[in-house]
């Protein structure tokens, strides 16, 4: 069977000449997930209801569990898509792209399970009655950046100062 290569980004791909070029990424494309993770509805305050209220809990609580599940789903797609892809190549520049990308997946996936970690230990806050309070000066966080990173320990006051005090140690 004839092949053509095609250059994609810096990677040059081989594919059946039949297949072509537009046929190709297009089931490549088809096989990528078009969203890492589902957006998660925002919580609506109703009125002076109090910071952290029950209410409040449970809707983190589920955003937390939705994530952890969602990423616990693409650790194991990452998994069986792997074994499933292992392929000896006979050119060496094949076997490196291919070594190549498998680096990059578990380095996501490695990424991807201290996240979970980090869940986890967040719903540990919300059982203990710690969440949403900062740990540094015990202010409250604010439902909003929670909605951003839900897994924050620090309000932005301190998170500025954290990374200030990061960037003048690099220096």
């Amino acid at each position: 069977m004839k092949t053509q290569g095609f250059l994609h980004g810096n990677c040059l791909l081989a594919a059946p000449i039949e297949f072509g070029y537009k046929a190709f990424f297009s089931e490549r494309r088809k096989a990528m997930p078009t969203e890492l993770h589902k957006p998660f509805p925002p919580y609506k305050p109703k009125g002076k209801e109090d910071y952290m209220n029950p209410r409040q809990l449970a809707h983190f609580r589920k955003m937390l569990e939705e994530m952890k599940r969602d990423l616990s789903q693409d650790i194991d797609r990452t998994v069986h898509t792997m074994q499933d892809e292992a392929t000896i190549f006979a050119d060496p520049n094949d076997r490196a792209s291919q070594e190549s990308d498998m680096s990059l997946e578990l380095r996501n996936r490695d990424r991807e399970r201290k996240l979970i970690k980090k869940i986890d230990e967040t719903i540990a806050r919300i059982d203990a009655g710690e969440y949403g309070y900062c740990d540094s000066c015990g202010i409250e966080i604010g439902l909003k950046r929670l909605e951003a990173r839900p897994t924050a320990t620090l309000c932005i006051d301190c998170k500025t100062l954290d990374e200030l005090r990061e960037r003048q140690v690099a220096k």
